[in-house]
């Protein structure tokens, strides 16, 4: 917390993750609304509603565990993938 004071650590059913101070963010989510900005830190910031320096803060943190934080994106687009084809599979059976 010393070299990233803007975050927390908080655990859940998934596993403990960083997660910005005062937003309900974690710093995986984050860093999504970044990719989908081209890495335009105002642009998420402003989309986000997140002061800049929050934003930023996810960045740096990102920086010295990128591994981490892709992971948390990469569990968080199967779930989002699985979740997906069940609700396909139910409209698909709803029309038999």
């Amino acid at each position: 917390m010393d070299e990233h004071p803007l975050l927390r650590f908080v655990d859940g059913p998934a596993g403990r993750r960083a997660r910005l101070v005062g937003s309900g963010l974690d710093v995986w989510e984050v860093i999504e609304v970044l990719r989908d900005n081209d890495g335009d830190v105002a642009a998420a910031a402003d989309y986000l509603e997140l002061p800049l320096g929050l934003v930023q803060a996810a960045v740096t943190y990102y920086g010295a565990y990128p591994e981490e934080i892709d992971e948390w994106i990469e569990a968080n687009r199967r779930e989002r993938e699985e979740a997906h084809a069940a609700w396909l599979a139910g409209q698909a059976a709803l029309r038999r």
